[in-house]
């Protein structure tokens, strides 16, 4: 079971195959590994002993930043995620800490949670992935339906409140044109957070 795995300077946390979106150009519909990492689909759900134990095995020094995101949502366990964390910035209050989310945890968790990242997570890497409501159902199918949308923009307004470092994204060309990049930099930099527009990984 690959409960981290390495990726140049970052090493990265693997929790749960369960994600709210099935979003059309995710990377789990193409293949079983990345990053040369073993299969990232999780026969079972590590427990927080597992996770802090594989963290532990580690030599952190080593890593520019630790980052949960693995083939799942990563606040679809956001106890055993915070949890983590934490016993990260117990070894070391240096490391810097990411997480790449596709902003519900809200829904998910069934009540606001930015607040719980602060002193936790120094980065959140949110998807946005287009500036149109309509667009966002049809590109990520979400089973929150027509909520989806609008309780990511506010999860990630109140993050960029209290969280250091909060970063909104968009898949490149062919996904996003130049158009829509635009309108959704606007969008991101209006909630306080930056953007980047990650490459497009044909299958």
């Amino acid at each position: 079971m690959t409960i981290t795995y390495r990726s140049n300077r970052a090493l990265y946390v693997n929790l749960t195959n369960r994600c709210p979106c099935a979003c059309t150009f995710c990377i789990r519909n193409n293949d079983l590994g990345v990053f040369g990492s073993d299969s990232l689909w999780l026969e079972r759900e590590p427990t927080l002993e597992e996770v802090t134990a594989s963290l532990d095995g580690q030599d952190l020094a080593s890593f520019e930043e630790v980052v949960f995101c693995g083939y799942g949502e990563p606040t679809e366990r956001l106890d055993v995620l915070l949890a983590a964390a934490e016993h990260l910035k117990q070894r070391d209050a240096s490391l810097r800490i990411r997480v790449n989310t596709n902003g519900l945890s809200d829904l998910v968790n069934g009540k606001p949670t930015a607040a719980l990242f602060a002193g936790k997570v120094d980065s959140l890497s949110i998807s946005l992935n287009t500036d149109d409501p309509a667009e966002y159902l049809a590109l990520c199918r979400p089973k929150f339906g027509e909520a989806a949308y609008p309780a990511m923009l506010k999860f990630t307004k109140e993050a960029a409140a209290v969280v250091p470092e909060v970063v909104m994204t968009v898949v490149g060309e062919p996904v996003t044109s130049l158009e829509k990049q635009a309108r959704c930099r606007a969008i991101a930099e209006g909630l306080g957070a930056r953007f980047r527009v990650r490459a497009y990984e044909a299958g």
